[in-house]
């Protein structure tokens, strides 16, 4: 059974070590491929080179888990949305058109990401048997504020586009979360192990929304999960001391804290789950002895328990591979 699924099913403490967005930026060799392929969801779309670039990291640091080269925006791309990529303003979507969101089936949504499941195919024969290969979603909210348009800023919400398209926003948020659990067995089906649930912007919701648009719509998937034997992980970054609260409602195989959740609160709040990352992605920007003082703190806390040393968000572009070489040798080498 691969590391990463041993753990989530039968919650066993062992060493496993991964990171988000590990296929990316920071390496060149990826950054080599990206100079050919502007088209960042034609990228996603190659098969080969998706593969290829999910395997980047595991071919350099050996680490424990592939997780497969795509994005979160690939569920509305499939449902009808166009999606690009602005380098100084993130991505973008196209104003979206209920009628021609709701004339889809699962059958055109499956045709439309054959390419992913295609990828993880290829790469699940070319990896290692010892080690998990993750799938991802976003997150239902996480979707509907790119598609929605409901973001002022990275550290705002549109309250008022919140209050004023209720009916919508339901009607949204039905649809992402049927095609999310498309989307999920079909990349089990393929070959995946355990997906994780991006929920990037849950830190953003407004208290009074945070049960229907984060607990709710992740409990739906997370069931859906549970139905059909799928180890699953969740990421409600920035939600604070929530997460306790999350947990209990949700009930997730693994959690996924970010780098503002202290980690002894964590260690008590967060129990008969398996904790994962934490580790401010920043820390591999300082010196080295800095980062391993860092990474110290997070292995001794959680020592013992079942925990999956990964960060509180993904890498960083400006990160140097070298660090992040440095970082894995330390986790494997630790006996502090």
């Amino acid at each position: 059974m691969s590391n990463i699924k041993n753990i989530l099913l039968n919650k066993v403490s062992c060493k496993s070590i991964w990171f988000m967005r590990q296929a990316g930026r920071y390496l060149p060799e990826f950054r080599a491929i990206r100079s050919t392929n502007k088209d960042f969801i034609k990228l996603c779309l190659n098969s080969e080179l998706s593969s290829e670039i999910t395997l980047q990291p595991i071919k350099r640091f050996d680490l424990d888990s592939a997780i497969i080269f795509s994005d979160i925006l690939m569920i509305p791309f499939a449902l009808g949305q166009n999606v690009s990529f602005n380098k100084d303003h993130g991505p973008e979507l196209s104003n979206l058109d209920l009628k021609l969101l709701l004339e889809n089936n699962e059958k055109k949504f499956t045709e439309k990401l054959n390419p992913v499941y295609k990828a993880i195919e290829i790469t699940k024969k070319k990896l290692n048997k010892s080690k998990s290969l993750i799938s991802f979603i976003g997150a239902p909210w996480t979707l509907l504020v790119y598609m929605l348009g409901l973001r002022k800023n990275k550290y705002e919400l549109n309250v008022a586009k919140l209050n004023q398209n209720k009916l919508l926003i339901e009607r949204v948020l039905e649809t992402v979360i049927n095609y999310s659990c498309i989307h999920i067995k079909n990349q089990i089906n393929a070959g995946a192990d355990v997906v994780q649930i991006f929920d990037s912007w849950a830190g953003l919701i407004p208290t009074n929304f945070i049960r229907d648009y984060c607990y709710t719509p992740n409990l739906k998937i997370i069931e859906f999960c549970k139905k059909e034997k799928i180890p699953n992980i969740c990421f409600p970054k920035g939600i604070k001391k929530k997460y306790e609260e999350f947990n209990k409602i949700v009930k997730p195989d693994c959690i996924n804290i970010d780098a503002d959740i202290d980690l002894v609160w964590a260690k008590e709040k967060l129990s008969g789950t398996v904790i994962q990352g934490g580790m401010d992605p920043n820390v591999l920007l300082k010196d080295d002895k800095e980062m391993f003082k860092a990474a110290s703190k997070y292995i001794q806390t959680f020592r013992g328990i079942p925990y999956i040393f990964n960060l509180g968000h993904g890498l960083l572009p400006q990160t140097d591979p070298v660090k992040v070489e440095k970082l894995v040798k330390f986790y494997r080498n630790f006996n502090g």
